[in-house]
């Protein structure tokens, strides 16, 4: 038998390729720098990205074959796998307790949404549903002034050794936001990173407890907080909210789109029409169609997505925001439309879990 040394080594290992790429270990950096020799032993590492490389074992006994084949039969080789990084933790969901999670969001600000997502809120309560909201929207937190909470204290209390945010609630809600942790007439100055942290807090250190739906009142736009929520929640979908004018449409299908790219990836569970036309309360069956005609309906049709609901304006579903008390409270034209919209968001949520593998399925039920 020749005498051993590391190139010798090297060029039998270049003879072991890595399935699916057809390039040799040698090539692909997985043979570490330790090869020793010991007369006729060898020992050397195969470094492999992760700890759980389904061709961990084969690649270690094709490295010892390829030694025996190409050099001697006579070489006692040890051959060990390194990882190149440690095995990382299962993460644990953010929210265990939460069945379904579902943003609220809009291309531009000023179409509504937060009276979407607060009075969606509150019909699913009004079905009979656990309901938590979150007013995610940093920089413009007005959640609070539509369920009349501006004045509200946060508390925390001990659950399982931990100290956890108490949620406020009313109408049947759990409520959390910002605005109960800054002044309330004071803008939010706080860059990108702050933000995100802050949002995670009120996610992660909250006491939630067992939701059906959990709702996020999401900022306008897209930015790093869009980011921030889909990277720390495993999100059923995303209602997105816009008004019938072109202008409003076309930052929707630019939020839309930012969902359904590789980077967000999340489902969109259908689009919302706000302020679809306007009624005067005293003539229920006037329509004035202020900002435009249906351009979410033809919006829908072209993207494939599902129209959940149509809400038009009236006089009273301002004062309802202002006064603290959700239209969707009331028995009128508006408060049928987002009990409407909690029907079908329920449906959408249902089909969109259905599509899901079992093991991941959801079965909401009501309290």
């Amino acid at each position: 038998m020749e005498r051993l040394y590391p190139q010798l080594i090297l060029d039998a290992l270049q003879t072991v390729r890595y399935p699916g790429n057809g390039k040799n270990i040698v090539e692909l950096g997985m043979v570490a720098d330790d090869i020793r020799i010991d007369g006729n032993k060898v020992s050397f590492s195969i470094i492999f990205p992760k700890s759980t490389d389904p061709f961990m074992k084969s690649l270690l006994k094709s490295a010892e074959a390829a030694i025996h084949t190409r050099i001697s039969p006579e070489v006692e080789v040890t051959v060990t796998a390194q990882s190149a990084a440690p095995a990382a933790p299962e993460k644990q969901p953010a929210l265990p307790g939460v069945k379904n999670i579902v943003g609220v969001s809009s291309g531009k600000g000023g179409v509504g949404k937060s009276t979407v997502a607060s009075n969606l809120a509150v019909a699913l309560a009004r079905e009979g549903y656990k309901v938590g909201l979150l007013d995610a929207d940093i920089f413009g937190p007005s959640v609070p002034k539509m369920f009349g909470l501006e004045d509200t204290s946060l508390y925390m209390h001990e659950v399982d050794g931990r100290q956890l945010i108490i949620p406020a609630e009313r109408y049947g809600v759990k409520v959390l936001s910002i605005g109960f942790l800054v002044e309330k007439n004071a803008p939010v100055l706080w860059r990108g990173s702050m933000a995100s942290n802050a949002l995670r807090q009120l996610i992660e250190e909250a006491d939630w407890g067992e939701l059906d739906y959990f709702l996020i009142d999401m900022p306008p736009g897209t930015s790093d907080i869009h980011l921030t929520l889909v990277q720390t929640l495993a999100m059923t979908g995303v209602v997105v909210v816009s008004t019938p004018q072109q202008v409003a449409l076309a930052d929707a299908r630019k939020g839309i789109a930012m969902f359904m790219g590789d980077k967000v990836n999340v489902p969109v569970l259908g689009l919302v029409e706000n302020m679809a036309w306007f009624t005067p309360e005293l003539h229920p069956d006037e329509r004035y169609y202020i900002f435009g005609r249906e351009g979410a309906v033809d919006l829908a049709k072209e993207l494939g997505v599902r129209l959940l609901a149509q809400i038009p304006i009236v006089g009273s579903i301002c004062d309802g925001g202002d006064g603290g008390e959700p239209i969707a409270l009331q028995d009128s034209i508006t408060g049928h439309a987002f009990m409407h919209l909690a029907h079908e968001v329920i449906d959408a949520v249902d089909e969109r879990n259905r599509q899901l593998p079992p093991t991941v399925k959801v079965n909401v039920s009501k309290r």
